[in-house]
This record gives structure tokens, C-alpha cells and sequence, in this order.
């Protein structure tokens, strides 16, 4: 057995508390170790090359990198191996970075656990045994969950590429927040010409199965093999024939809040979902109408000439074969009740950004009039971070688009009432996109205020708001009376994230959004292979960013569908059937379905495509018949030997 050890000085990342000369000639003591090198930046292409070559001249059959965090590059080696006809599972990687010198900034100390690591990893390398990466076939289609813009871009993507894709939405139409938008930023262009070229290119493209007013609810198999049920909710108007006339709608004598509007206008029960609505056609809310929950009414069907109300349609669910998947959820507007010093709910005159995008809109329930109390306030007052960089709420990121949307609101808003006074209190603006900064400027010069200072109360005085707050610019306390006040409310992850993170395995970040694999190397893909992120499901984004992540996440997800292939991680569980009792505790404790019990011989099984090598059926196995390969019990023994 020969064993290659490498050392890398990662910079001074390492180098600054590490002896790297005296760690290389340490490992050239260890058994087995026939070539001990260091070098500035291992995993650079000379440095592959440098374990390439002494594979190859020098027959080594063991390799151990010294580095950073195994997440980082162990793919990188592991391929470096592969290329020169090593088994890359011959490979091991000790953490001297993260787990070494950023945490011990002596470097006698860092130096000393620096040669206990690698002694460490080259007594498990000595252990290793070759394993061999298996290959399934691949479904050629995609499942997008969500009809936002994100989902949209991804779908027509993947569709343009030849493939199907089944569009899953929720709601009754496809667009998501983007379709309640007045205008975007920073260019002001109107949100119609960026959205319905592509939701019309959605409902007529070929290849995409829309699926609106439906869910997934039970996804099971693999990377390339997944099986999903959708459940598709009735809609009681038959999208073929529905011309959109609003017959129905004008004799509909139930009218509840509508969510298009923010709740800020009424809608009938059966109702157009939104102005561009795809599929054009309208729908029953069926929690509401008579007819549905009472067996009274049904004038609307009555007076539809087309005979397209249909109060006889069911839902029903049916299964889908799918190769790769696409979440694309998006995101909820912060609830402005959980900060109730600035009177949310209380005062009629406090509303949120999004509520006064509507209003803004041509469309909306004023029809772009702005009105308070039918008249036009002349005293209006933005408050940025609404429920962002906020401990006390539990969110302490920045939603990313609340400066530069407040700005487009504050132009919009002057353009309107040019006479109106506009203030903006901010904490810090951050206007970093492309022409974001211009844009900010352009809206200082048209006469709008910025005070640096969130205020600490809102409340209510003959009438008027009064905003109390400290100017932090000039050292002082000041009030400030407002007709109206719009609330900046950031943004935060759906409330109903949980089904689908259950159903998929995803992970969640501190800040409750679904966590990326790794935010620089695989910042698109899911710890679950073939699951991919796009939008704002994985964090606050502009809407730009928001299009762009969706290209890169359509890319991703088809590459296995090109491939046709894909290969199968070989580090997995392995059931020893003469230890098996049967017992069937591992199969309750794996998180990834891979455990099923032989119905003829009593034992347990593994399916390899399924199990990530996550070894907690490994440590529940009451009598030791499950190892992990890869990590078997003498080979972590081997490593623990070596820190004792």
C-alpha cells in the first residue's frame, strides 16, 4: 500500500497557524505514507496535477488531502483520482481549516492537531474499499412547483429545451406577487410588459402542463425517478368555454375581501382571479358560494350563455413520473401586526407596500387614485425595515428590495401629487443593483425626504397620524404629522413552507428560508439530489435576480435529462441478513424512505438510490446489522485510535 499526503497552506488561511514544513515532514513518518508534499492552494489545477503525476509515477493507490472543509473540494479530488484511473472513493480529506487553524490561533497548538488530523485520516484511508458508482435512467421531465415569475422562467426554459414540464400553482392563476405589481424598478417599466408575454408563452407552450389550483402532496423515489401525486382542486367554470363576459359576476349577490387587492376592495364569489389571469377564465371561491355550501342560488350558472359554470366538477388527484424538480414557492409579505406600535390593523391610514402598489395600480380597487378618507393626503411617510434587520421579530436579514421599491413608490407618488410632502425614514439605504443608485438620486432631486431614523410609535391625534421618531443626522427627537403611512414590510418565507419541506427533505437557514447545498458551490441544487431552489423560496431577491436564479436553476435541473443518465452515490447502507432481527427500527428513522422490510424473508432491504449515507439507521440498529460503507465501525475505530 502506497499513500500520497498532501498539506495545503489554503493562503495563510492555514499557513498563518499551521507549520506546514513541519506537518509535511510529520506525515512522511505514517504507515503506508510513501509521498508527503505541501502547496499553496491544493485545489488549484497545479496542484491537482501534483497528485495526478504521483499517482501515476509513483503507483500511489491511497490519497489524503490536508485542507479545508471536506463540503469544499472533496468532489474536486475525489474527480482528480477518477481521471488517472484511481478509485476515487481511495480518497480521504482532513479538515485542517475550519476544524484546525481558524480555531486555534496558537500555532503551536494548531500545528500539534494540524498531525493528529492527518495520522487520523491516513489510518481510515488505509481502510478504505473500492466502491463503484452506480447508473439509473432518467424521466425526461420536470415538476415546478410555484406560478411565480421564477417558476414561469424556469418552466419555459426547460419546455425550450424539449423537455415537459408540469406547472404546479396553487392559486387559481399563475404570476405570483410580480402580477400585483404597478411598475418595477429602477427603470419604472410597467410590471405587464416583463409578465404576460410570458405567462401567455406558458399557456400555449406544448410542452407545459399547467397545472393551476393544485399542490403536491406525496412525492417518493430518486434523482432521475421520482413519483408525485398532485392534487387538482375543482374550479367549477370550465376554462374552455368561460369568455369572461361577467354575467355571472354582476348577478352574484355574495362579495367577500379580495386577495388580489390586499383585501382592499371586494370581489364576487366567482371572479376573474386577476386582470391577465392565466388561465383567462373565471373561478367559484367555493368556501363561499351558496350554492356549493348551501344548495341555495346558482344564478350564476343561470345566466351564463356559454354553459361554462360547472357546480358538478370534482377535484381528483392522479401520479406524474418525474426526473428533476423545480421549488420555486416564493415568499409572504411580512404580517405588520407582529410591530403594533406602528397601529397596523388599528389605523385605516397605516397600510403596507404592497396594499399601496395596489392602490398605485390602474387596476386596483381606486383604479390609481390615491385617496384617504376620499380625499388626497398632502403627508405621506414611508418606514423602511418593516419586519427586516429586526432581532426583535426574529428576522435579522435584509429583504433586499424595500429601499429601492420604497423609492419607486415615493416617484410614483410625487409624480402623481406633486404637491404632497414625502418623507422616508431609513435605517441605511442600500441601493446595489444595476442603476439602482442612479435611480436613488433621481429620487432625492425630486423633493423627497430622507430622514435617517425608523420611528418608535405611531399614534393617533385629532385625527391624524403622529409619527414619533429620532432624526439620528441631527441628534434629535421630532414628530411628524401624516395623512398616510406605508409601511415597508420585508420579506419572510410562506407560512405554509412546512408541507412541502416535508415532503421534499428540505432543509431550512436561521432565517426560516429553504437551505442551498452549499451557498458558493452548489447554491442552486438541494441536499437532495435532483431538487433544485429558484426565487425567493431561497432567500429575499429582486426580481431580476429572481429571473436570473431561474435560468441557472433550469440549466441545473436539465442536465440529468441530457445526461439521461445520472450517477448514484455508492456511499450507502449495507443490511448484514444474518444479523437482521427485522425489527424495523431503522426503517422508522430514515428520513429518505431508503429502509423496507422483506415481506417473504423478514429482513431488511436498502435501496441505494434512495439512501444518502446519512448513518442514522447505522447508529439505531440495535444488534450492529446496518454499516455504512465508507465509514465502517473499523475504520472510524482506526481514526479514534490516532486522537486518543
Amino acid at each position: 500500500m502506497k499513500i500520497g499526503v498532501y498539506i495545503c497552506h489554503c493562503g495563510i488561511n492555514i499557513a498563518a497557524t499551521v507549520d506546514i514544513e513541519k506537518v509535511t515532514t510529520f506525515a512522511r513518518t505514517l504507515p503506508h505514507v510513501a509521498m508527503a508534499r505541501n502547496y499553496q492552494y491544493m485545489c488549484s489545477d497545479p496542484g491537482q496535477d501534483l497528485i495526478k503525476q504521483d499517482i501515476k509515477n509513483l503507483n500511489l493507490d491511497r490519497v489524503v488531502v490536508a485542507a479545508c472543509s471536506p463540503r469544499m473540494h472533496e468532489p474536486t479530488y475525489r474527480n482528480a483520482c477518477r481521471s488517472v484511473g484511481l478509485n476515487p472513493y481511495f480518497f480521504e480529506m482532513a479538515n485542517i481549516r475550519e476544524q484546525c487553524s481558524w480555531v486555534h490561533p496558537e500555532k503551536q497548538e494548531g500545528t500539534k492537531k494540524a498531525m493528529e488530523l492527518i495520522a487520523s485520516a491516513v489510518a481510515k484511508v488505509s481502510l478504505h474499499e473500492p466502491l463503484e458508482e452506480n447508473e439509473v435512467a432518467v424521466t425526461p421531465s420536470v415538476l415546478v412547483i410555484g406560478g411565480g415569475i421564477a417558476g414561469i422562467q424556469a418552466s419555459l426554459d426547460i419546455a425550450q429545451s424539449g423537455f415537459e414540464v408540469y406547472l404546479v400553482e396553487k392559486s387559481p392563476t399563475i404570476g405570483g406577487h410580480l402580477a400585483q405589481l404597478d411598475r418595477t424598478f429602477p427603470n419604472l417599466d410597467e410590471t405587464s410588459s416583463t409578465l404576460s408575454p410570458k405567462v401567455k408563452e406558458v399557456a400555449n407552450h406544448p410542452l407545459i402542463h399547467l397545472l393551476t389550483n393544485s399542490e403536491v402532496i406525496e412525492v417518493e423515489g430518486y434523482v432521475g425517478n421520482f413519483k408525485v401525486k398532485i392534487k387538482h382542486d375543482p374550479r367549477y367554470v370550465d376554462p374552455e368555454k368561460c369568455n369572461c363576459c361577467k354575467k355571472c359576476e354582476e348577478v352574484c349577490p355574495v362579495k367577500v375581501p379580495s386577495e388580489f387587492n390586499m383585501e382592499l376592495g371586494k370581489r364576487s364569489v366567482i371572479y376573474l382571479p386577476s386582470p391577465d389571469a392565466v388561465p383567462f377564465s373565471y373561478i367559484v371561491d367555493s368556501k363561499n358560494c351558496l350554492f356549493l355550501q348551501k344548495g341555495e342560488c346558482g344564478k350564476c350558472k343561470e345566466v351564463c350563455p356559454e354553459g361554462a359554470v360547472r357546480f358538478e366538477e370534482v377535484g381528483m388527484e392522479f401520479q406524474v413520473d418525474i426526473g428533476t424538480i423545480i421549488v420555486a414557492t416564493g415568499y409572504d409579505v411580512f404580517d405588520p401586526t407582529l410591530k403594533p406600535e406602528y397601529g397596523y390593523g388599528r389605523y385605516k391610514n397605516v397600510i403596507t407596500a404592497l396594499e399601496f402598489e395596489r392602490i398605485l395600480s390602474s387596476s386596483g380597487p381606486t383604479q390609481g387614485k390615491i385617496l384617504v378618507d376620499g380625499k388626497e393626503p398632502q403627508n405621506i411617510v414611508f418606514i423602511q425595515c418593516v419586519g427586516s434587520r429586526d432581532k426583535n421579530v426574529g428576522n435579522e436579514y435584509c429583504s433586499r428590495v424595500c429601499c429601492m421599491f420604497t423609492a419607486k413608490q415615493a416617484h410614483l407618488l410625487k409624480d402623481r401629487l406633486p404637491e404632497a410632502k414625502v418623507t422616508i425614514c431609513y435605517i441605511d439605504i442600500r441601493a446595489f443593483g444595476k442603476g439602482c443608485e442612479q435611480f436613488y438620486e433621481q429620487v432625492q432631486k425630486k423633493g423627497i425626504y430622507y430622514r435617517k431614523g425608523i420611528p418608535s410609535e405611531i399614534y393617533q391625534k385629532s385625527g391624524k397620524l403622529i409619527i414619533k421618531a429620532d432624526d439620528e443626522l441631527l441628534g434629535e427627537p421630532y414628530e411628524e404629522e401624516a395623512d398616510l403611512v406605508v409601511l415597508a414590510t420585508g420579506l419572510t418565507q410562506r407560512k405554509d413552507a412546512d408541507p412541502i419541506r416535508s415532503l421534499l427533505k428540505l432543509s431550512q437557514g436561521p432565517d426560516r428560508f429553504y437551505l442551498e447545498a452549499h451557498p458558493k458551490l452548489r447554491p442552486l441544487d438541494t441536499a437532495t439530489d435532483g431538487i433544485f431552489l429558484a426565487g425567493t423560496c431561497q432567500g429575499p431577491k429582486d426580481i431580476s435576480d429572481t429571473i436570473a436564479q431561474a435560468h441557472g436553476t433550469a440549466s441545473r435541473a436539465t442536465i440529468p435529462l441530457f445526461a439521461g443518465r445520472v450517477r448514484i452515490e455508492p456511499i450507502t447502507s449495507v443490511v448484514d441478513v444474518t444479523y437482521c432481527a427485522g425489527c424495523g427500527i431503522c426503517e422508522q428513522v430514515c428520513e429518505y424512505r431508503a429502509l423496507k422490510m422483506d415481506p417473504y424473508r423478514k429482513v431488511m432491504t436498502v435501496n441505494e438510490a434512495l439512501c444518502k449515507g446519512c448513518g442514522a439507521c447505522n447508529a439505531a440498529c440495535p444488534s450492529g446489522a446496518i454499516s455504512l460503507k465508507h465509514f465502517k465501525t473499523e475504520q472510524i475505530i482506526a481514526q479514534i485510535r490516532e486522537l486518543s
